[in-house]
């Protein structure tokens, strides 16, 4: 493949992997409108359709990550460029999710999930978890452990060792085994700040989503064969299933290959059904959407269960209006503010560049 037709594939590609995003997106909402809604609100009849299931698509968000962050870093000139292209992405619709949310929830109430105004504005860092401060919405969990993996990959880079991230996902997930086999055989509870400082329970998922990247990349004509990388990817992926199946269960590790294989065809351009317009536009909504749809849009289908409307309508409502505004956010917020940040970045680069030669 020639240099020009690699690129023109490039996008589609990746546009397979961000609609990938879109679905997994989508079923954490159909699973928080019919399983999590009925589970803490009770209402007086059930949805005609549920989808337990649904929270598994964080799963697959974690293995996207893996594979976007590390090609990413694969990528950066410069430590700043990582630090400005994740900052662009996560913080301007993070921080608005925040205000809305947290206004949403203060007019209209939401038992169990109100925050005080100091404890939002607390979430702004996302690791307010740490000091055991409730999230302004419960989806923030996984925005804490997404940013300690940022913080950890950047390390490595930082260092120099980015070329030796398998054997930092050989000790992250060694560490892993040691709290499962400390719980299992000796009852005896290792310290959680550890865990969850290093992102123990998620590791193995980022784990393989760095695997596909690493695979993808072995997969272009262009690339010389290295065994040993590919002896250190396998390596890797069975110890994050192993990690997995004991962990969390066979069947999880099960879905955890499954997942992988397809992150993995999706980045080849192998699944030709992920091009639709639709999942597209959906991929690129995603991130507003699972930011802003659980507490707002429970908060809607409460209201509307109070007037006497049907369930399923309800359902459908809240979905159409999630969507709504996510597209809304991104097309005002994500993108212009994303695009801002970095058209600053550059021009202070430029900046800097241009000034040894004027002197």
């Amino acid at each position: 493949m020639s240099s020009t037709a690699r690129a023109a594939a490039a996008p589609t590609r990746l546009d397979q992997v961000d609609a990938l995003r879109g679905l997994a997106a989508l079923a954490v909402v159909f699973f928080h409108y019919t399983t999590q809604h009925q589970k803490l609100f009770t209402p007086a009849t059930a949805a005609s359709f549920s989808v337990p299931w649904g929270h598994l698509g964080v799963n697959l968000f974690f293995i996207i990550s893996g594979f976007v962050i590390f090609m990413t870093l694969d990528r950066c000139r410069q430590p700043m460029d990582f630090v400005v292209s994740r900052f662009s992405r996560l913080f301007p619709s993070y921080w608005l999710a925040i205000a809305l949310t947290f206004t949403v929830v203060s007019i209209f109430g939401l038992p169990g999930k109100e925050v005080s105004a100091w404890q939002a504005a607390a979430n702004v860092v996302m690791l307010h978890g740490f000091a055991h401060i409730p999230h302004v919405d419960g989806v923030y969990w996984t925005l804490e452990v997404e940013m300690l993996f940022y913080i950890a990959m950047f390390t490595l880079y930082r260092v120099g060792q980015l070329s030796a991230v398998h054997r930092a996902i050989a000790v992250l997930l060694s560490i892993k085994l040691v709290y499962l086999a400390c719980a299992q055989f000796l009852s005896i509870d290792l310290p959680w700040i550890l865990h969850r400082a290093l992102f123990l329970g998620t590791a193995p998922w980022f784990a393989l989503g760095i695997c596909v990247r690493q695979l993808t990349q072995l997969a272009e004509p262009t690339t010389t064969p290295a065994p040993a990388l590919k002896r250190s990817i396998a390596i890797s992926v069975l110890l994050a299933l192993l990690t997995i199946a004991w962990g969390e269960g066979w069947h999880m590790a099960v879905l955890a290959a499954s997942l992988t294989l397809v992150v993995h065809a999706a980045a080849l351009g192998r699944l030709p059904m992920l091009r639709l317009r639709l999942l597209g536009w959906l991929g690129a909504i995603s991130y507003p959407l699972y930011l802003l749809h659980e507490n707002i849009g429970w908060v809607l289908m409460n209201q509307l269960l109070a007037r006497g409307m049907p369930i399923d309508v309800v359902v459908a409502l809240a979905l159409l209006f999630s969507l709504a505004l996510a597209h809304l956010i991104t097309q005002w917020v994500e993108r212009p503010a994303m695009a801002a940040i970095r058209r600053r970045w550059a021009q202070r680069q430029q900046g800097h560049t241009a000034s040894p030669r004027s002197v």
